[in-house]
C-alpha cells in the first residue's frame, strides 16, 4: 500500500482530494445536463417540451439558478453549526437525485417540485464539498491553489460529459429521459462519497458556534424572514409599476429586493469580527462582486446563449458520420428554417400539412387528443395515424421523433397567453399529468405510392419555412441534421477548461520562475477583463447575423467559449481558494455560502438577460457594465493584496 507522505498523496496532494474530485464530477455532470436543456424543455414546441413562453421559461431558469446558488448560504450555515460537511453533502446529493428523478416525469407540476428539491439539495452539497477541499490543506500550504484547480477540472470533466450524455438521451428518447440519466449520475456521485466516507474524515469538521455569532434562530428572524418579506413586497410592488414590470419583471425585482437583508448581514460580519478576522472578511466583499458578475455571464450558457445557439446559429451537421448522427444530431424542425441560409434545402412541401395553432402546439408537445387525430385524418384522406407499436412500427423506428402520445379529449388543455410585448405562446397540459396515453401514433402520408411522415404546422409556420428558400428540397422523409444546442453551450466551456487548465497553470508557474508572480487578486482582475472580451465577441456575432435575421457560424461561439474559459480559469478557482484562505476557520462554510449568494444574484440577472433579445446592442451594454466592475477591482488591488499577505495566502 502506498503511504501518504508529508507532502500529500502519491500525486503530491492529500488523499481525500480525489474522492471529492469524483463526487463533484458526477454531481456536476447531473447539474449541467439538467441546466443545459432546462430552457429548451420548458419552451420547446416541437420536440416534446412544455411549450411555455420564452419569457416564462427564462424566468424559471433565472429563478432556479438564483435559488440553487442562494441555498448554499443556508447549507453552509447548517453544516458549520449542526451537521458537519460530510453529512450535509450526503443529504444534499440524495435530495438532488430525487429532484432529477421527479423532473423525469413530464409536466409543469413535476418541473416545479423537481427544481425545489434540486435547490434544497444543492444548498447542502455545493458550499460544503468546496469547504472540504480547503480543509485538506493546512494554512499557507502552497498546494492549495493547485488543489482547487484539480478540483475545478473535475467539475468541468463532469460538465463536458453532461452534454455527451444529454444529447443521445433526448435525441433517442426524450427530455425526461435525459433528466433520469442525470439522476443516475448523481447517485453514482453519492456512492463515491459513501465508499470514501472514512477517508474524508480529515476534510470534515465538528459543528462549532462562536459566542460572537448570531444563533440560527436569530438568523432566521433577522435575515431570512426579512428577506422573504422584502422579496414578496418587491414582487408585489414590482407587479404594480409598469416600468419594472416591462423591464426587470416583478419576479426578478422581488428576488433582488429580497437579497437586501442578506447582503446587509454579510456586511455586519465585518463590524462584528475581531481585528484579526476583519481584514479577511472585508477583502472578500469585492471578490463576491467579481464572482457574481462573472457567473452572470457564464450561466447565460443555459439561457440566452442557448437561445442564441438554437435560433441564430447554423448548426448543420450533415457531414457527421451516420453512426454519430444517430446519437448527437437532431432533425431540423420547421422553426429552424426562418433565418437559415437559402442554400440549405427545405423539407418537401408534402411533409408539412397546415392546421390550427392548437393542433400544431399539441403535435409539437407530442401529446395530442383523440379528436385531433380523427380531424386530421378526415381533412387529409391520404394521411393515416398509425400505431407506433403495430402497423406504424416501421415508420416509428425510423422517425421516432415524430411519434405522438394520444389522450382522451378531456385530458388535454391548450392555453394561449401573451406576454407584455404581445408575443403569443401556446402551451399544452395533460390533466392529470399522470394520465396514461391511449396509444402512440405517427402521422404517415401516402403520395404516389410513397409513404413518409408528416409534420403539423400552421400556415404562418409553413410560409416561414420557405420565405428565404431556394428551389433545393430534401426527399420526402429526409430532414437536415443539426447539432444539439447543448453540445455547443454545455460542452465547449468544460472542454476548454480541461484543455486550457494545464496551459493557464503553466503560464502562472512560468511567471513565478521569472520572479514576476501574478497575485491571486491580479488573476481575478485579469479574469474580469478577459470576460469583457468574450462578451464583445458575441456582440460581433450578433451584429454579423443582423440581430437574428441570418444565422451565424458556430465558429463565433467556439471563439466566445475559448475566451470566456480563460477568464473563468483566472477568476473562479481563485475566488473559491480566496474564500477558504481569508475566512475565519469557524465561518468557512458560511463565507463559502456568501460566494454562492453573490453567484445567486448574478444568476437571477442572468435569467433576466436571457429573456431579452440577443442583439448586438444588448451584448455591448453588458460588456460596458463588466468593464466598470473590472475597474473597481483594479482600484481595490492594494487592499486585496494586503489581506492576502496578512493571512499568508
Amino acid at each position: 500500500m502506498t503511504k501518504e507522505n508529508p507532502r500529500g498523496g502519491i500525486t503530491g496532494h492529500p488523499k481525500g482530494l480525489y474522492p471529492l474530485f469524483f463526487t463533484e464530477m458526477w454531481e456536476r455532470l447531473a447539474f449541467y445536463l439538467m441546466l443545459g436543456i432546462l430552457v429548451l424543455y420548458a419552451s420547446d414546441t416541437e420536440r416534446g417540451g412544455l411549450g411555455l413562453s420564452t419569457k416564462l421559461s427564462t424566468e424559471i431558469f433565472g429563478s432556479y439558478l438564483a435559488f440553487v446558488y442562494f441555498t448554499p448560504f443556508l447549507g453552509g450555515l447548517i453544516a458549520d453549526r449542526f451537521l458537519g460537511y460530510r453529512l450535509s453533502v450526503l443529504i444534499g446529493g440524495l435530495c438532488m437525485a430525487g429532484g432529477l428523478f421527479t423532473l423525469s416525469i413530464w409536466g409543469t407540476t413535476t418541473l416545479c417540485i423537481g427544481l425545489v428539491l434540486l435547490c434544497v439539495g444543492n444548498g447542502l452539497f455545493k458550499p460544503n464539498i468546496s469547504a472540504m477541499v480547503g480543509n485538506l490543506y493546512e494554512p499557507g500550504d502552497p498546494r492549495r491553489d493547485a488543489g482547487f484547480n484539480i478540483f475545478y477540472m473535475g467539475i468541468n470533466i463532469g460538465a463536458a460529459l453532461s452534454a455527451l450524455l444529454s444529447a443521445p438521451l433526448r435525441n433517442k428518447f426524450s427530455f425526461n429521459a435525459a433528466f433520469f440519466g442525470a439522476g443516475v449520475g448523481l447517485c453514482i456521485g453519492v456512492l463515491v462519497l459513501l465508499i470514501n466516507w472514512a477517508k474524508l474524515a480529515r476534510a470534515d469538521r465538528r459543528p462549532e458556534i462562536d459566542e460572537r455569532d448570531a444563533s440560527f434562530g436569530q438568523i432566521m428572524l433577522t435575515i431570512l424572514l426579512p428577506a422573504a418579506v422584502f422579496g414578496l413586497g418587491g414582487w408585489y410592488v414590482g407587479d404594480m409599476i409598469p416600468l419594472v414590470k416591462s423591464t426587470l419583471g416583478a419576479i426578478t425585482f422581488g428576488f433582488l429586493t429580497g437579497m437586501i437583508p442578506v447582503v446587509i448581514y454579510f456586511f455586519t460580519l465585518i463590524v462584528r469580527a475581531g481585528p484579526e478576522e476583519r481584514p479577511g472578511i472585508a477583502a472578500l466583499m469585492p471578490v463576491y462582486v467579481a464572482g457574481g458578475a462573472f457567473f452572470m455571464v457564464l450561466h447565460l450558457s443555459g439561457g440566452l446563449m442557448t437561445i442564441f445557439t438554437e435560433h441564430n446559429s447554423s448548426r448543420r451537421a450533415d457531414w457527421v458520420p451516420s453512426v454519430v448522427q444517430e446519437y448527437y444530431t437532431q432533425k431540423a424542425m420547421p422553426s429552424y428554417f426562418g433565418n437559415a441560409d437559402a442554400a440549405l434545402p427545405r423539407p418537401d412541401k408534402d411533409t408539412l400539412i397546415t392546421t390550427t395553432s392548437e393542433y400544431e402546439a399539441m403535435f409539437g408537445a407530442k401529446r395530442i387528443t383523440r379528436g385531433t387525430v380523427s380531424t386530421i385524418v378526415e381533412q387529409y384522406p391520404d394521411v393515416k395515424a398509425l400505431d407506433s407499436t403495430a402497423d406504424g412500427k416501421e415508420y416509428a423506428d425510423k422517425w421516432g421523433f415524430l411519434v405522438c402520445k394520444v389522450f382522451e379529449d378531456s385530458q388535454i388543455k391548450v392555453d394561449k397567453e401573451k406576454d407584455a410585448h404581445g408575443v403569443e405562446s401556446i402551451s399544452v397540459k395533460v390533466e392529470p399529468e399522470t394520465a396514461t396515453p391511449m396509444r402512440n401514433v405517427i402521422f404517415v402520408r401516402n403520395a404516389g405510392g410513397e409513404a413518409f411522415p408528416v409534420i403539423l404546422v400552421t400556415k404562418e409556420t409553413f410560409e416561414n419555412v420557405y420565405k428565404k428558400a431556394s428551389d433545393a428540397r430534401f426527399e420526402k422523409g429526409e430532414f437536415a441534421n443539426l447539432f444539439n444546442a447543448e453540445l455547443i453551450t454545455s460542452f465547449l466551456n468544460p472542454l476548454f477548461v480541461v484543455a486550457l487548465t494545464p496551459i493557464v497553470v503553466a503560464f502562472f508557474s512560468w511567471r513565478v520562475k521569472l520572479g514576476k508572480t501574478v497575485s491571486t487578486a491580479r488573476k481575478i482582475l485579469y479574469g474580469m477583463l478577459i470576460t469583457v472580451v468574450a462578451v464583445l465577441i458575441v456582440a460581433a456575432a450578433a451584429y454579423a447575423g443582423k440581430d437574428g435575421s441570418d444565422k451565424v457560424s458556430l465558429m463565433w461561439l467556439v471563439a466566445y467559449y475559448a475566451v470566456v474559459t480563460v477568464g473563468e480559469l483566472c477568476l473562479s478557482p481563485m475566488g473559491l481558494s480566496l474564500v477558504t484562505k481569508l475566512s475565519p476557520k469557524r465561518l468557512v462554510g458560511l463565507m463559502m455560502g456568501g460566494w454562492f449568494l453573490a453567484t445567486a444574484i448574478g444568476n437571477k440577472l442572468s435569467g433576466f438577460l436571457s429573456g431579452l433579445a440577443p442583439t448586438a446592442a444588448m451584448f455591448l451594454y453588458l460588456s460596458v457594465a463588466l468593464f466598470a466592475i473590472a475597474m473597481v477591482i483594479l482600484a481595490l488591488q492594494p487592499m486585496l493584496n494586503r489581506a492576502i499577505k496578512k493571512y499568508g495566502a
